[in-house]
Parts: structure tokens; C-alpha cells; sequence
């Protein structure tokens, strides 16, 4: 037998394909965690006397990834419409003589499927939260450096009032720290699943267990997993819980990508990948391969996520499809935001910005961009209607003719003791937004 998976590769997946998230939720990842809980589930058993310790021994050896075919398990799920059914049957034969009997002794088919799921999701997201960590990390590095990096601030995607460039990676660095908190919660709760074909745990009570529940404690024990208050096949908090955080992780890199897209662009280059992809017939092309990558990633997340809030509807006390429904997309959203957590990684650690060039354009309305502040400084000397008819006079020639504003402003006989070009230098009109990047960075 073999355990190889060469359909698993991601072609069509470049966000996610190759990266530590894509081997964590590979086929052969999941055989892998479906073999770890039926022999978790074994020595749980043989520690509260319910099977021999040779049993333990013997299913934990025989669960050996590399004895079973997954892509034949694959083919006879369908059979049964999971492939734990296939697998059982497989492991028994492995394991073989005196101690077969005990391979998924007393459990069904979705205990075994969800506990194998919360392995997959733990596994996942501890290599996500080591590449939140990464990006947070030069998130803050940026942020400091560009502390008083005056650049434009844009609304409606227009020049509003300066900002920083420090303030920004710090907002960045909010999200992400924001992402991570969520996730930590969410792998911090992943239970394992244990309540036999109704969520009874009648079986475990009828081979002699004299305190079923204590069966799950045990088995959590022994995956490193949270022991759940109740059976939860028709319960589905815990997926929901994971749609939750990895939609929100997803989005929050988002956003950092979509700023990057758009501050990258060549009309703007203010900032840039670090190193940017290739063109297949434009040579001269660095694309932003990375923010796309994340970009496309953040576009899909809150669709798969919601196939998983749907799934809360499952009826009785184990489901007809909302079950088997989520299989597939909580696979796709753990792959996609691992792999956004990578590439954001990647893209904070390699940035590249351009002080000069948003200094430029802080110069492209000659002034204008300080409007607010003049209006205030004006209205106590002019009067607010008069401020307001005199900066709207002289917007015309400043963006007519590119005539500074300060000069514009010069003739103005009530003016002439104002420091005008101290007033309208953007730079020094970025408010608070040291003070408040300061307060960002000192969250840990």
C-alpha cells in the first residue's frame, strides 16, 4: 500500500499550494489524523480499563500512514458516504488476531471523521498563527520606522488630509493581531468528538464502562484536544467557531493586500513588493504576486465560511448532508488562510516603501490637501463664510495654474503674520498620528 497523493497538488490552488497550511490539509494529512484519533480512541479505552493495554499498543503501531492507500479509502467512502467506514475495515485487518476486535471499539463513523477534522484544524492553525506572528512582527517593525512618514490619507479614494505611513501599518497590525487573537480562541476550544450512534455513549456503557463520561476526558488527554461538554454531532459551535476566525483572518489580510495593490500601483508606488512575479508576455513586469495571492484568498473566505454557518442546521441527532457538507470548504478555508497567513508574511517582511514618493504627492494639490486646517486657523481672523469664499477662490488657481496655496494666500492683508507656509506644509498636519501609532504598537 501507499500513502502517496499526487492529485493533492494544488495546481489550480497557487495561493496555498506548497506552503506548511497545504501538507497540514493534504489527503495523507487527513488519513493521518483519522488513524491518530481511532488509536487515540484505543489507548483512552485501555486507560480506563476498557481494553487491554497490548490493544492500545497494537492499533497505535498499525496506524502507520504509510500502510494504507488513500486514494483506494477515497474510492469505497462512497459506499458508505464517509471514508472512516473503509478505514476501520483496513486498520482492523492490520492490526489483525487478538486485538482487532478493539479498533473503533463502541464509536461511529462521525466521531472519528470530526475528531480527525479538529486534528486537521489545530494543526493548521498552529503554523497559522506562526505566520500571523511573523507579519504582526514586521508590521510593527514598519510602523515604527515610518512613524512620521507623512504620506496622503485618501477617502472615496480621493486625497482627504495626511496621514502617516506608520499609522497605517499599525491599523494593518491591528487586524492582524485581531486575526490572531480569534484564532488562538477558536484552537484553543477544538474538541474532540466522542458520543457513539446517537451521542449516548450508550456502546461505551454496554462494554462495561462504569463512567462513560469519562471516556471523552481521556480521549482528549490523549489528542491534545478539548474534552467537550456534550457529544456534538448536531452541535456544530466548534465549526462555526472556525468559520468565524478564519474568514475574519482572511479578510483582515486582506485588507493589508488591498492597501498594497493599491498604493502599488505604478500611477503611485508608494510602496512595493519586495520582490514582485513575472509577466508571461510583459517583461518589464514586477506583479504584485503576494497581495494578489491574499486578495484572492479574502474574496472566497466569507463564501465558504457560510456554507459552514449552514451547516448548524443539521437535524436529529446526527445530519443527513449538512455533516458531509462541511468537509470540503473547511479544507479549502484552512488551506487559503494558511496560505494568505504565508504569503502576508512574505509581503510585511519584504515591503519596500517610498517616503519621497508620498511626499510628492502630499505636494499634488500645492497645499490644498491642508484645507481643513486652514479653515480653522482662518475662520477666528475672517470669519468662517470668509475663510470658506477665500480658500474656495483660491482652489481654482492652485489647481489651474499649480500655484502654491501659501502664495495664493500671501495678498491676504489679515494673513500677512502667518507663518502660511509652515500652515500649509502637510507634513505638519498629520494630528495625532504618532500618538495614536505609539498606543498601537504597545499592544502585544
Amino acid at each position: 500500500m501507499t500513502s502517496s497523493d499526487p492529485s493533492d497538488t494544488g495546481l489550480l490552488a497557487p495561493g496555498w499550494a506548497g506552503s506548511p497550511a497545504a501538507s497540514a490539509t493534504g489527503d495523507t494529512a487527513y488519513l493521518r489524523a483519522l488513524l491518530d484519533a481511532e488509536a487515540a480512541l484505543t489507548r483512552a479505552q485501555a486507560a480506563l480499563g476498557l481494553a487491554p493495554t497490548g490493544a492500545a499498543t497494537a492499533v497505535t503501531v498499525a496506524a502507520d500512514v504509510d500502510r494504507f492507500d488513500v486514494r483506494s479509502l477515497a474510492e469505497r467512502a462512497r459506499a458508505g458516504g464517509n471514508p472512516v467506514i473503509p478505514l476501520v475495515a483496513d486498520l482492523t485487518k492490520v492490526v489483525g488476531g487478538e486485538y482487532g476486535p478493539y479498533v473503533h471499539w463502541g464509536a461511529t463513523s462521525q466521531d472519528i471523521m470530526d475528531t480527525a477534522t479538529m486534528l486537521v484544524a489545530a494543526r493548521t492553525l498552529d503554523l497559522v498563527l506562526a505566520d500571523l506572528t511573523r507579519t504582526e512582527s514586521a508590521l510593527a517593525r514598519l510602523a515604527a520606522a515610518h512613524r512620521d512618514t507623512a504620506m496622503p490619507g485618501r477617502t472615496l479614494t480621493q486625497h482627504a488630509v495626511p496621514t502617516t505611513f506608520g499609522l497605517k501599518a499599525a491599523g494593518w497590525r491591528s487586524l492582524v493581531l485581531d486575526a490572531r487573537d480569534r484564532v488562538r480562541v477558536a484552537r484553543s476550544a477544538l474538541p474532540v468528538q466522542l458520543g457513539g450512534a446517537a451521542g449516548t455513549l450508550a456502546a461505551f456503557t454496554a462494554y462495561g464502562a462504569e463512567d462513560a463520561l469519562a471516556l471523552p476526558d481521556a480521549y482528549a488527554r490523549e489528542l491534545c484536544l478539548a474534552a467537550p461538554l456534550l457529544p456534538w454531532h448536531t452541535l456544530r459551535t466548534p465549526i462555526a467557531d472556525l468559520a468565524g476566525c478564519l474568514a475574519f483572518a482572511a479578510g483582515a489580510l486582506g485588507k493589508v493586500a488591498a492597501d498594497v495593490l493599491v498604493l502599488g500601483r505604478t500611477e503611485i508606488a508608494e510602496v512595493s513588493e519586495g520582490s514582485g512575479g513575472g509577466s508571461s508576455a510583459m517583461p518589464h513586469k514586477a506583479n504584485p504576486v503576494r497581495s494578489t495571492l491574499i486578495a484572492a484568498a479574502a474574496r472566497r473566505a466569507p463564501q465558504l465560511a457560510a456554507v459552514l454557518y449552514g451547516s448548524l442546521v443539521a437535524e436529529d441527532e446526527r445530519p443527513a448532508g449538512a455533516w458531509h457538507a462541511e468537509w470540503e470548504p473547511l479544507r479549502e478555508l484552512l488551506r487559503l488562510v494558511g496560505g494568505a497567513a504565508r504569503n502576508a508574511a512574505e509581503l510585511t517582511e519584504g515591503l519596500r516603501v517610498h517616503p519621497d514618493v508620498m511626499r510628492q504627492h502630499l505636494d499634488l494639490t500645492h497645499g490644498l490637501i491642508v484645507s481643513e486646517r486652514l479653515s480653522a486657523e482662518l475662520a477666528p481672523l475672517l470669519g468662517r463664510a470668509r475663510a470658506k469664499e477665500l480658500l474656495t477662490e483660491a482652489a481654482r488657481p492652485a489647481y489651474a495654474d499649480g500655484r502654491p496655496l501659501a502664495e495664493l494666500l500671501a495678498g491676504e492683508p489679515e494673513l500677512k503674520d502667518l507663518d502660511l507656509s509652515a500652515l500649509t506644509d502637510p507634513a505638519r498636519y498629520t494630528g495625532s498620528a504618532g500618538a495614536l501609532t505609539d498606543r498601537a504598537l504597545e499592544r502585544r
